[in-house]
């Protein structure tokens, strides 16, 4: 169902920014294996935690689901009676190929969760009760004002026991830090594939609709919109995922 990301592989006159349209959506399960070091590890682990956070009767939310490989991670690994999983994205791109996936994922397993898609702007939601929130690579895509008013309102979503998992790229306040981890992210794609023209068209792209923060910055964030523990869980060269207690 994917085919191999070749998007940036020819010199473009004009760069546009990275929207995830048809071209994105067709390609993403290659581009995101290729560029984000430890992507698998996340995703699997992200259903066996949410295997530990859900609660009887429960919603597990998915904020910026994309292709829905968290959806299938929850609904694999969580058994607990009653929960769905709801997945929700602003991209009908990908939410279509989405719900490709996951047909595919019914047709190869027996007793899965049941899981709804919803396209929307995950700042324009109205969350209910739910046990777990993955924000799995989507802060990051969304502006920096608007970010703790998000965490804001998941935090009051979560039932006591629930969880937030949050995975994004960091950036580092140590320029050198910086500077290594970053060039040592460059190793990682080129060892996956990507060439130099490649690399540098994808950052052109990017630069202007992704924003990384720095750990600090998401703990102080966290902790402004009401969670009383922030741990970190995975962290891979410049990406990480932590857990968010409320």
């Amino acid at each position: 169902m994917s085919e191999s990301d070749r998007i940036f592989s020819q010199p473009l006159d004009h760069v546009a920014d990275f929207t995830f349209n048809e071209d994105v959506a067709r390609v993403f399960p290659d581009m995101i294996k290729r560029s984000v070091p430890g992507y698998p590890t996340i995703v699997e682990n992200i259903g066996v935690l949410g295997a530990r956070f859900a609660q009887p009767g429960s919603r597990l939310y998915d904020l910026g689901c994309s292709l829905g490989a968290v959806t299938q991670a929850l609904r694999r690994h969580v058994k607990t009676d009653g929960c769905r999983v709801i997945g929700v994205d602003n991209s009908a791109a990908m939410l279509a190929r989405c719900r490709e996936y996951l047909s595919a994922q019914d047709a190869m397993y027996q007793e899965l969760l049941p899981a709804e898609l919803v396209e929307a702007d995950i700042l324009q939601m109205d969350f209910q009760p739910c046990a777990l929130v993955a924000l799995n690579f989507t802060l990051q895509f969304i502006e920096p004002e608007r970010r703790l008013e998000l965490l804001q309102r998941i935090r009051q979503a979560l039932l006591p026991g629930g969880a937030l998992i949050l995975s994004e790229k960091l950036r580092f306040a140590d320029a050198a830090e910086h500077e290594l981890l970053n060039e040592l992210h460059l190793d990682f794609k080129r060892a996956n594939g990507y060439s130099e023209l490649e690399i540098a068209q994808k950052r052109t792209a990017i630069e202007n609709v992704m924003r990384p923060d720095t750990l600090e910055e998401h703990r102080e964030r966290l902790a402004q919109a009401g969670f009383s523990k922030v741990v970190l869980w995975f962290q891979c060269l410049n990406f990480a995922s932590l857990i968010a207690l409320p």
